[in-house]
């Protein structure tokens, strides 16, 4: 009988070792997972929605530490040395609807590469730069004619809209 005890000890221990490698590998603080859209966890009924901004995403994870809600977004592909601003808006673009689900506005999100985990802060600034790009993105919506904003040919190849771009770089 203690043999057996032992046994689910030791196979208890590996289990909680194993639990907390995979979290630090995804880049997750700690607190308990209330959210996620990765398959791993749990399915995902519905994404985070805003009304009044009209956003809605779903980030990969959403963490409860305490009494706090932190949204964490985990990127494939190489790490960068500082988080890329469009992971980073998007991250604020979570971080103001969990503001606007739960009621209560995270003080940071998390954007986890390969081999570096980010802590970005989600001051007013961030949350106003967010506003003024959506109100942007709006306006170019609008528009006929948006010209391309990068000089990167590989964006390019990968866009949905290349087929009918007079801006495409590096077609053939």
């Amino acid at each position: 009988m203690l043999n057996w005890a032992l046994a689910l000890f030791v196979l208890a221990l590996v289990f909680l070792f194993l639990s907390g490698r995979t979290r630090r590998d995804a880049g997750l603080p700690g607190g308990k997972v209330i959210y996620a859209d990765t398959g791993a966890w749990q399915k995902v009924e519905k994404p985070l929605y805003d009304p009044v901004t009209q956003v809605a995403g779903k980030p990969d994870y959403l963490i409860n530490h305490g009494k706090e809600f932190i949204p964490v977004e985990v990127k494939s592909g190489g790490t960068p040395d500082s988080p890329y601003d469009s992971h980073i808006f998007q991250l604020a673009a979570y971080c103001l609807l969990v503001e606007r689900e739960y009621g209560k506005r995270p003080s940071y999100g998390i954007i986890h590469y390969e081999h570096r985990t980010f802590s970005v802060p989600y001051t007013k600034d961030l949350e106003n730069a967010l506003l003024d790009l959506l109100t942007e993105i709006r306006q170019d919506d609008r528009r006929r004619n948006v010209n391309r904003s990068h000089g990167q040919p590989a964006r390019c190849r990968g866009c949905g809209f290349a087929y009918t771009c007079d801006q495409a770089l590096g077609q053939s």
